[in-house]
């Protein structure tokens, strides 16, 4: 008998955690950091306590009650005696490992709690962007997907009560990815280098890190098949795993109308062929029927840009939305616009990172049209990897003050996070005017409400002129002022799209995932010989 137990993503977009086990052997279905549930107990400056290890997420229910699968060097004594009386707890040992769709936190980030032996299968892309975002990023003990220090359990000076310490003189400690679209010995010697490594000696993590090179996805004790997706960012995959009543495929998060659609589409094809027996679907936008091309977005895009001569060009899209920089690069290289793409030191990191796989992508320090902004830093020395990245860069650096002497020449890329920049930017500003081109995707959560209301006073205080950025037109509702709705593609395939694509694979059993819409699908799938099921948070299902 085969199971699929669901801990993470069910009724809530985000947080997939499906654990599959056949005979013996048991493989997770990504182990994502759950977002939208995290946010309901903890904000910016109430946190899970890193000193208690485990035993916060666990309390709050955004761990499964897993015994063997974590790391040993989280669990404080006498752990888990609480949980033994809980309806999910159990012991699981010898996982097999995790197959992860890509690197997005939602999908990828609870690996941090992890064992490091454990294997992660995932693609090239997906191993090394997630490394990026971990090298270039202050990330939290729940997010230390590639690597992590081991702690130590301690009493702090003047503490009675013991807990987990973070020891500065141990190495990170790599984990074990193992790449399921390309052998490893295919891969340069930099990608090599750059992965046990980094770009600069003891730089990327500040410290020694104890590597584990990548491996093959054929040690699996599952066969397996992946098939490359298009996502709003690079590497993404859907997998299939061969059980012993058939296949079983997870598609992941995906989408139909991006530059790489012509991937997904491929993986339906594929994904039919295998006649699959259970197929786990994503339904990130189930009910919405409506999607808007990234060719349409670039074509919009370059028709406003282009009528905006003289000012600075202000652009705002998702983080690791590596599509939409690169849209953005090629409406600055049009003659027409000739304009040079500003970047972050992050994006400039990332860029690097995924130019060391794909060669065609662009290339920071070749490309005469890509600048990195150096933020007045004022008070906050830069981390290690930004000094290093800037001295690499040098003659790429573009200062406020340079923006400010010819703002018609550039497109600067900034997020709500950057914009106290445009204190320093404010001459050009107020000499030359400025339009914000707001490339993504509207709030989702009270708190993001709260920050798009700050980023409307920013804008309206330098009056700084506002294209597709939703406004609040009733008290928690936003909308895109008409004729703005154009300037930004999900990362999602519509609703209309998955049911065509269930239809077209033609599984045995169809579960909805990554979707607070479960009911769409049940309701809109009358398919004989298809069994649709809405499942429960924790639910576990026999096949």
């Amino acid at each position: 008998m085969v199971t699929l137990t669901f801990y993470g993503g069910i009724r809530e977009i985000g947080g997939n955690k499906i654990l599959l086990e056949d005979s013996g052997r048991s493989l997770f279905l990504d182990f994502g950091f759950p977002f939208k549930r995290h946010k309901e107990f903890y904000e910016e400056y109430l946190k899970p306590r890193a000193g208690a290890g485990l035993l916060d997420p666990l309390v709050m229910e955004l761990l499964p009650p897993l015994k063997g699968i974590y790391r040993d060097d989280l669990q404080t004594p006498g752990l888990w005696d609480s949980f033994r009386d809980h309806p999910r707890f159990r012991e699981l040992e010898g996982l097999d490992g995790v197959l992860l769709s890509h690197a997005h936190l939602d999908h990828s980030g609870y690996l941090s709690f992890l064992r490091k032996e454990i294997p992660v299968y995932s693609s090239a892309m997906t191993a090394f962007i997630a490394k990026a975002i971990q090298d270039s990023g202050k990330v939290e003990f729940d997010q230390r997907v590639c690597y992590f220090a081991p702690v130590e359990r301690g009493k702090p000076a003047g503490w009675k009560q013991e807990s987990c310490l973070a020891d500065q003189r141990r190495p990170n400690e790599q984990r074990t990815f193992r790449l399921g679209d390309r052998d490893p010995d295919s891969l340069g010697a930099e990608a090599h280098s750059f992965w046990e490594q980094g770009f600069w000696e003891k730089s990327s993590q500040q410290k020694e890190l104890i590597a584990c090179p990548l491996g093959k996805h054929t040690q699996s004790v599952f066969p397996l098949s992946c098939f490359p997706v298009d996502h709003s960012i690079p590497g993404a995959l859907a997998w299939a795993v061969q059980t012993s009543i058939g296949w079983i495929v997870y598609t992941g998060d995906l989408r139909f109308h991006g530059k790489q659609s012509a991937l997904t589409e491929k993986f339906v094809q594929e994904a039919a062929k295998l006649n699959p027996t259970v197929l786990i679907v994503e339904g990130t936008r189930a009910g919405d029927n409506e999607s808007v091309s990234e060719d349409e977005v670039e074509e919009n895009l370059f028709n406003v840009i282009d009528k905006a001569k003289g000012k600075l060009i202000i652009a705002d899209f998702g983080a690791r939305n590596v599509e939409r920089l690169v849209t953005f690069l090629r409406i600055a290289k049009e003659a027409n616009i000739n304009r040079r793409l500003v970047i972050s030191a992050k994006d400039a990191y990332l860029l690097r990172v995924i130019n060391l796989l794909d060669p065609d992508s662009p290339c920071v320090a070749a490309d005469e049209h890509i600048t990195i902004y150096q933020k007045t830093t004022g008070d906050k020395y830069p981390d290690k990897w930004q000094r290093n990245l800037y001295a690499d860069h040098d003659d790429k650096i573009v200062l406020a003050e340079d923006i400010g002497r010819g703002p018609g020449d550039y497109i600067l890329c900034f997020s709500f996070f950057d914009v106290n920049e445009m204190v320093s930017l404010q001459p050009a500003l107020v000499e030359h005017g400025a339009m914000y081109i707001y490339s993504s995707s509207e709030p989702h959560d009270e708190e993001q409400e709260i920050d798009f209301r700050r980023l409307h006073k920013w804008l309206d205080h330098f009056h700084i002129a506002k294209i597709g950025l939703p406004v609040e037109v009733a008290p928690r509702r936003w909308e895109i002022l008409k004729g703005e709705e154009r300037f930004h593609a999900s990362g999602h395939a519509s609703g209309r799209e998955l049911l065509d694509m269930i239809r077209r694979i033609s599984p045995g059993f169809v579960f909805p995932v990554h979707t607070e819409k479960p009911e769409y699908f049940e309701a809109n799938l009358q398919v004989p010989g298809m069994q649709v099921k809405t499942l429960a948070p924790g639910e576990t299902v026999y096949i």
